[in-house]
């Protein structure tokens, strides 16, 4: 299929669907790229292929390699216990939760945002004021205290505490400020120039405003519906095609050796028939292996995905500045594409 056929089935996926947002696929033998409504609804600024979108969970993928990075360098280990390494009391912590717990979500330690209790992520900001929420200790008292969710190594259950944990134990271990770590050493490594954990209050240019839809069809911002700043759970800032070489740089090992790229891209935990979770990604597997990898994030106002075939080197990104529109959108473009 030549490009223009490719673009023009694409537009009529995001014509059914009225998709917001830009995508960027990759593959040996060609680039599609495009973008579609507006960055800022009300000055009518339209998104572009160098628009900035926030990306939710999708970012847990960097924390988790900022552990890798750390494990690499022999400061701690997979199995390294979190009283060894925090010196943070969690008193219902069970002493066997250790590092691989939290990158698998296997850790059974409490969640400040159940998914079971909760369906709005909003719900967690009307007792707790969002703008306070700036550092990873300013999550501490939304799970700290709270009872164990499951038993140490259980099966897989979503957990967004564990991997604000594990951004403690990387500025812990670092002696930097977690977001500082990332862009030091994944995004300027990577080459991720657009990228950053940017301040709701102190965004800087091109960046995409999330938007809400409210029951009787209007729009309003996700100013209030977010914490002020990202964490470690989620939250990063970036372009589609800062994603594009993300995946290039983890897969050409420039963000950790083979073998450990190897590790965090093992099929570690089973989320449901034929989908693992490695260590801050998904996959989907068949009986030769892995077929694709995956990269979701979900928030008010954010809608992100992105996936990496590794047998045919064809990379995906969705990137959305609405609720919902980028799962729809990816599974349209994988089927033109595929």
């Amino acid at each position: 299929m030549n490009h223009n056929d490719a673009m023009n089935r694409i537009g009529k996926v995001q014509e059914g669907i009225r998709f917001s947002g830009t995508f960027y696929t990759k593959s040996r033998e060609n680039v599609l790229t495009g973008s579609y409504g507006f960055a800022n609804r009300s000055e009518k600024i339209k998104n572009q292929t160098t628009t900035r979108y926030a990306i939710a969970s999708g970012c847990k993928i960097f924390t988790s390699i900022a552990i890798c990075q750390l494990v690499e360098e022999g400061r701690i280990s997979f199995d390294t216990k979190v009283e060894e390494c925090l010196d943070i009391d969690f008193p219902h912590f069970e002493e066997g939760v250790t590092i691989h717990h939290l990158l698998t979500h296997t850790s059974g330690v409490p969640d400040y945002f159940d998914e079971d209790e909760m369906d709005d992520y909003e719900e967690l900001w009307v007792s707790t004021p969002m703008y306070r929420i700036r550092k990873l200790h300013d999550f501490l008292p939304l799970f700290q205290n709270r009872k164990m969710k499951a038993e140490v190594g259980s099966s897989f259950h979503y957990n967004n505490s564990g991997y604000i944990v594990l951004g403690l134990i990387v500025e812990h271990v670092s002696g930097l400020i977690f977001s500082d770590y990332i862009e030091q050493f994944i995004f300027q490594k990577a080459g991720m120039v657009d990228s950053g954990y940017f301040e709701m209050d102190e965004l800087p240019e091109r960046v995409a405003l999330g938007y809400i839809e409210k029951p009787n069809g209007g729009w309003k911002t996700n100013v209030y519906s977010l914490p002020a700043k990202p964490a470690s759970d989620g939250g990063a800032y970036v372009t589609a095609k800062d994603m594009i070489i993300f995946w290039d740089a983890l897969m050409n090992h420039q963000l950790l050796t083979k073998e450990m790229t190897l590790t965090l891209l093992t099929p570690h935990t089973e989320v449901v028939e034929d989908i693992y979770y490695g260590y801050g990604v998904y996959m989907e597997t068949n009986q030769n292996g892995v077929v694709k990898y995956i990269l979701m994030g979900y928030d008010p106002g954010v809608n992100f995905r992105s996936v990496h075939y590794p047998d045919t080197h064809l990379t995906i990104v969705v990137c959305s500045n609405e609720t919902d529109g980028a799962y729809d959108m990816i599974k349209g473009i994988e089927k033109v594409i595929l």
